[in-house]
């Protein structure tokens, strides 16, 4: 006679696969950290050939750096056109799937990101399913399903919980980009709610098998551990749920000022579920709760650090450009390190301070107190620092929330407007040119912005032999010729830099002037076009012409991202020819 329901669940309940869960834990985060070991060594030695390229070559002629032009390894060129830069079909990645203009399907992952992320789903969907099918008591299978789903979400939590710090230390120390981690924390999220879905009903199973479906569902209101864990599985289900493509991107704030809340109640779900049963995964889920809270210490502290000293708080002029953009400087009240390529996340009093968002940094002065406008050409000393303060210079695309209620009030004065401000960083910047004889940039509207400051950075290291350039090339993309007036100003400044003339070529296409002819080169290294650039041909050019390593980067649309990630997989042969794309996928 087969034993009842009852007695199976209770047998059940006394079966437990700690060790085993125990293994598949040491192995999940033994893996992550032999992978994150890997990249680190990789970028390591990247860094030194580099630094070994950019001192062998910063003090060489143009026609000396024939060494440094042709790849040491014959299979590195392979490599990146098939693996390392190679979108996951033919060439579409960072342009988006649109149903419509408001239904946004998001974007897919490269060839190399998606074999990592099958490998990670490849090993957790097996972690999970190793049990012993052979059981007859299925309640204790249940059991075992349970235990071993539960372990590996608290364990998931953890990488997830890191990868989207803002201030992720793995960032500056794997130079890998946040957009990057940002795929991974989604995918990686995804899991973490599949697994917790699957702990749910394997607890269910015998729950509602025992007692009914009143009894077992009752149990989440009254019973702290039961109830602790049912909320914070609805929480991550409705976080899954309301970050799918569509909804993410259609409703952006709302999104994220949701996914803050859940995960509040999803993380302190998970720690009193843990801690109410003492079951062992209670540190893990400690240590997500530490990390979480860590990263947001971390961006009150450079909040207040940035923006607040003894000489005031941090204000912005906010003035409404051609185009619905706005050209916003903020004005630090103390000294602040910026690197080319990096950005910062604002916020604005009056304008939904509560919301922040990433905008690339396109210019940088220092002021020293009582003094002029300190040059890059003379630093500010380390006396100079302490008095000093940073003035930082975004342009701001007009979209829908936020950025639209910026320029609506900006426009309200031919002057501008001064709005008390915040800035929180910056970040990025890891991407290093100076080691690269020749630089070609291609920014697409607003992603001037981010190049723009390499233009600077690499004319000025030219001009005090610090850097390897000899030929630098600016391709920007814009719709009208009225854009021109976005980077006015600094475009003058770099123009004016000594020797300019010697490295830097500005091509600039404008796609829908209003009479093409009225479209003229201001010089032969200032020239304009109508009409949209063929890429793949320009960059033969560049390739045909190239002085030392090459170093293609791109900012802008992911149209024109896919474009130029496809022309340099194109060039790749016996030179050495990297691709850096800046972009921010959300």
């Amino acid at each position: 006679m087969d034993p009842t329901p009852s007695l199976q669940i209770r047998e059940a309940d006394g079966s437990r696969e700690e060790p085993l869960n125990m293994l598949f834990k040491d192995v999940l985060w033994w893996t992550l950290g032999i992978v994150a070991l890997i990249v680190l060594t990789i970028r390591i030695l990247e860094i030194l050939w580099a630094k070994l390229r950019q001192v062998s070559a910063m003090s060489q002629p143009r026609d000396k750096q024939g060494y440094w032009r042709i790849s040491q390894w014959s299979w590195m060129p392979p490599l990146k056109k098939h693996l390392t830069y190679a979108p996951l079909l033919r060439k579409r990645h960072n342009r988006e799937f649109r149903l419509s203009s408001a239904v946004n399907v998001g974007t897919l992952p490269s060839r190399l990101h998606s074999l990592l992320l099958f490998l990670y789903l490849a090993s957790n969907t097996a972690y999970m399913f190793v049990l012993d099918w052979s059981v007859a008591n299925k309640f204790a299978l249940c059991a075992e399903l349970r235990g071993r789903s539960g372990t590996l979400s608290v364990v998931n939590m953890i990488p997830l919980v890191i990868l989207a710090g803002r201030n992720n230390p793995l960032i500056p120390l794997l130079k890998i980009s946040f957009d990057t981690y940002n795929l991974l924390h989604r995918w990686i999220g995804r899991v973490v709610v599949a697994e917790v879905i699957i702990h749910t009903v394997a607890w269910a199973i015998p729950a509602v098998a025992h007692k009914g479906w009143s009894a077992a569902f009752g149990a989440a209101v009254k019973s702290v551990f039961i109830g602790s864990g049912f909320w914070a599985a609805v929480a991550m289900t409705l976080l899954l749920l309301l970050s799918l493509s569509p909804i993410r991107h259609a409703f952006y704030e709302t999104f994220l000022n949701t996914h803050i809340i859940l995960a509040v109640v999803a993380l302190g779900g998970t720690w009193i579920h843990c801690s109410s049963a003492s079951l062992p995964p209670l540190p893990w889920a400690i240590a997500v709760v530490a990390l979480w809270m860590a990263d947001r210490l971390a961006r009150v502290l450079r909040l207040v650090f940035t923006n607040w000293s003894n000489r005031g708080v941090t204000d912005a002029l906010c003035e409404a450009l051609p185009g619905e953009v706005t050209r916003v400087t903020l004005q630090l009240p103390r000294y602040v390190r910026i690197e080319p390529g990096t950005h910062a996340y604002l916020r604005f009093w009056g304008v939904r301070p509560w919301e922040s968002h990433p905008f690339s940094i396109a210019w940088v002065e220092y002021q020293a107190a009582n003094a002029l406008p300190t040059s890059e050409k003379e630093p500010l000393t380390a006396v100079d620092r302490k008095t000093a303060s940073t003035s930082v210079s975004f342009i701001i695309g007009a979209q829908t929330g936020m950025t639209r209620l910026l320029y609506d009030r900006a426009s309200k004065s031919p002057a501008g407007v001064r709005l008390r401000a915040a800035m929180e960083g910056p970040y990025a910047g890891h991407h290093n040119l100076d080691s690269y004889g020749h630089v070609v940039l291609f920014a697409g509207s607003t992603g001037i912005t981010h190049q723009i400051s390499h233009v600077r950075h690499l004319l000025d290291g030219y001009n005090e032999g610090m850097v390897a350039t000899r030929r630098l090339t600016l391709v920007w993309i814009i719709r009208t010729y009225e854009t021109l007036e976005w980077v006015r100003p600094y475009m003058d400044m770099i123009l004016r830099i000594p020797n300019r003339k010697d490295i830097l070529r500005i091509q600039v296409f404008v796609t829908r002037p209003q009479n093409p002819r009225d479209i003229v080169s201001a010089s032969s290294t200032v020239k304009m076009f109508p009409g949209r650039p063929n890429i793949p041909l320009l960059l033969v050019k560049e390739v045909q012409d190239q002085i030392g390593a090459m170093s293609v980067s791109v900012c802008g649309p992911g149209g024109l991202a896919d474009d130029v990630r496809g022309a340099v997989r194109a060039v790749q042969g016996d030179s050495v020819i990297d691709f850096i794309e800046e972009s921010f996928t959300w």
